[in-house]
């Protein structure tokens, strides 16, 4: 296996491998599948971090993204072994968090996607923009990475 080339140091990974129901008529892995893929690794990463929807429930809070890009840079196909990278990147402390994606062939270390969300911090009863409480703070904060630190 090649050396895999990710963006940032240690991230948190989901391995994956495309299957039949998620390729469509151009015979690779459909786009939208990509952003259910980053959900998915997203919450596995946050319920790694101790947060999962029962907590989010629970705080009456939630990261609710604002704002995703996906740049999607090389096609996957059926049966490829993949790796989905996650890290969180930056932060206010308050409201924001960034997480960041990558999607690589472990076959060739190819990156298939990069991918970006803006998340802010809400009320989950109300969907007003409230402040991360405490358990939000501890768990996310001490994740970040540092996003000018080579991998």
């Amino acid at each position: 296996m090649p050396d895999l080339n990710w963006d940032f140091p240690h991230p948190y990974t989901l391995p994956i491998v495309p299957s039949e129901n998620e390729i469509d008529g151009l015979n690779h892995t459909n786009n939208a599948v990509y952003v259910q893929w980053c959900e998915t690794v997203a919450w596995a990463h946050s319920q790694s971090l101790g947060l999962g929807i029962d907590d989010y429930r629970r705080l009456d809070r939630g990261m609710a993204i604002r704002h995703a890009a996906y740049d999607y840079l090389l096609p996957s196909f059926l049966g490829d072994e993949l790796l989905l990278g996650t890290w969180l990147v930056a932060s206010d402390g308050n409201l924001l968090l960034e997480r960041r994606f990558q999607l690589l062939r472990v076959a060739d270390a190819a990156v298939i996607l990069r991918g970006t969300w803006k998340l802010v911090c809400i009320e989950l009863s109300s969907g007003s923009v409230r402040r991360m409480p405490p358990e939000f703070r501890d768990a996310y904060l001490s994740a970040l990475v540092d996003a000018e630190a080579p991998a």
